[in-house]
Order: C-alpha cells, then structure tokens, then sequence
C-alpha cells in the first residue's frame, strides 16, 4: 500500500488495516457504547439506482426477459424503497443512513475512452440527480425524520478530492445542512488518500472499508482512526449480497447473520450492514426484507445499540471530549 496507490473495491485485503496501524500510526476507536450497549450496529444504504428504467433491458438479457422488459416501459417503478425502508426501521424504533449517489454524466463528464466500454455504460446508464425534485424530497423528507442522509462518492472520485468536494457540496446544498460522512461506489479507495480527501473537505467518517464478497470482522471489531485524529472508518461487516440469497435459502442466510451479531456481542464489537433499497423489492429480491427485519430485532434483543453511523460518531467524539459536543450538533440526530 503506497500513498498514491489506485482505487480498489469489492474486497480490500485486511493487511491494508495492519499497515495503517503498524507503519501509519492509526488507532482504534475504543469509547463505550452508548447506553452500555453489549455491541452496536449500524445500519446504511447505498443508493445506487433508485429508478429502475432502462436498465431493466439489460436485466431482461439475464433472466425474466418478460417481467424486466416490462418494467422498463411501465410507469412503476419497484426500486423506489425509500418509503418502505423508513416505515420498517420506524416500526422497529430505529434510523439508519441514506448515502446518495451524484454519479458523472458519461457523454458529459466522461472522456471519450470511456465511451466504447460496456462496462461504463452499465454503470452511468442508471445515474440520477440529486437536484431532481424527487430525489430531493427523498433526502430531505429522510433527514427531517431523523434519518442521516450522507455521501455516495461516485466512480470515479476515490483519488480526486475536487470532484468529492463538489459531490458533498451539492448534496449538502440539497439538505441545506451539514453531511457526516458517506461510503464510496463499489468500495472504491485509495489508501489512504481517499480519507485524507474526506477529511480535507469536512467529512468526520467513512464507511467503504470492507468486502462485498464476503462477510465478518476482517478488519477488527471497532472502527479505525486512520490518522489517530477525530476522523473515523467504519468497517463494512454484512452486505446483502454477499449473504446466501435468503429467497432460496433463508436459514442459511439468516444463520450467518446470527453468528456475526453473537461475535459482535462478545467482542463489545461495532458492526456495520449495508443493505441497497433496491433488495427491498420482493418481487425481484424475495426474502432480503424479510431478512433485514430479523437483523435488526435480533440485534435487539442480544442488547445492541442500533443506528446510523453519524449518530454513533457523535457518541463516541462526545464521550471522548466532551468540549466537542457544540461542534457536533450540527449533525442532526433523532428528534432533533
């Protein structure tokens, strides 16, 4: 790992953390929990695609030709979660964090190498703006609820801290309020530069550290200090897709899920799950809301502290100084 070395997403190796820690300095966020919790877990959400669209036509060259080819040309559209994920965790007593996504226009924004890849029309092809008037109200309906809204870097933007900037500075203009922190697309970073450009731009935390391959504590049971200052990383623990899928085998999926709140509870741990609203969809994601439900009430009942990410940092920089709690309540919080 070198201060210049190229994005990477999907799996990060864990030795990345041992280096920080060994060669960089880094530290361990070693506060208790709020309420003293047995473990905390927190809970986010990428969004990627809320609009299905067009690329419902390259799902139907997958599997269910018909059923994608129609909600292409229909006015449904079953990647819209928002409202569904916000009545669940209400249900439940909970909030999580909304990280939206401010993806670059490929013809626009994009050189023209980039046109000829398959691969890159994928990705831009569902792109949205988060100035839409849809979009906005999402946001801003979440945030004046109590939900944190937060940071999706795009792509392309791990190494360039302009393009961040420009990112955070949009969104926060959307909320007219202040953003915590965020998790990069696909996991994308470059270590450690990423951070230093989330840190440069205001952001107190980053929640891209992990794997969508496979699940656990890989990379510790507490988030990391990179810079053994107040910004933090908080290690991605479960991702839906990397889970047996719960619509063919839902006690297996929910098996592994139970095992890694149980180790969370003996190791005091903090762990973090990522479920995209999309898998909230049960025509096309059978048993993923069925199974994000159970996580939550399960954690419950072995005694966690559940939340988003914002408002566990703002936990642990306030119990770690207390002087600082004044200049974190700009970050709203529930009930506030």
């Amino acid at each position: 790992m070198t201060a210049s070395s190229p994005p990477i997403g999907g799996h990060h190796p864990p030795s990345v953390v041992d280096e920080l820690v060994e060669e960089r300095g880094a530290s361990r966020v070693d506060a208790a929990l709020p309420g003293d919790a047995e473990f905390a877990l927190c809970l986010t959400h990428d969004v990627d695609r809320p609009y299905k669209g067009l690329p419902s036509l390259y799902y139907a060259l997958q599997e269910r030709p018909i059923y994608h080819a129609r909600t292409a040309l229909s006015s449904a559209n079953p990647y819209w979660q928002f409202e569904a994920v916000a009545g669940l965790e209400a249900d439940l007593g909970v909030r999580s964090a909304f990280y939206f996504l401010d993806e670059q226009h490929l013809l626009r924004e994009r050189p023209p190498s980039d046109w000829t890849s398959p691969t890159h029309w994928i990705e831009h092809l569902g792109r949205y703006d988060v100035e839409a008037p849809d979009i906005a109200h999402a946001a801003q309906s979440l945030a004046e609820d109590g939900w944190e809204v937060g940071l999706h870097g795009s792509y392309h933007s791990p190494d360039d801290g302009v393009r961040l900037r420009e990112e955070k500075d949009r969104l926060e203009s959307v909320l007219g309020d202040r953003i915590a922190g965020g998790r990069q697309h696909h996991l994308r970073l470059s270590f450690p530069e990423t951070w230093r450009h989330h840190r440069a731009i205001g952001l107190r935390y980053d929640a891209s550290l992990g794997s969508g391959e496979t699940v656990g504590f890989d990379y510790g049971y507490r988030p990391l200090r990179p810079f053994d200052d107040e910004f933090v990383a908080f290690p991605l623990t479960i991702m839906e897709q990397a889970l047996p899928d719960p619509g063919e085998r839902y006690d297996d999926a929910r098996d592994v899920c139970d095992r890694i709140l149980r180790e969370a509870a003996r190791n005091d741990a903090v762990a973090t799950a990522l479920w995209h609203p999309r898998y909230f969809a049960e025509r096309e994601f059978p048993g993923y809301r069925r199974l994000y439900r159970w996580l939550v009430e399960r954690a419950l009942e072995l005694g966690a502290w559940v939340g988003s990410p914002r408002e566990l940092y703002r936990w642990f920089e306030s119990d770690a100084d207390p002087e600082r709690d004044a200049e974190l309540s700009g970050f709203r919080t529930v009930g506030e």
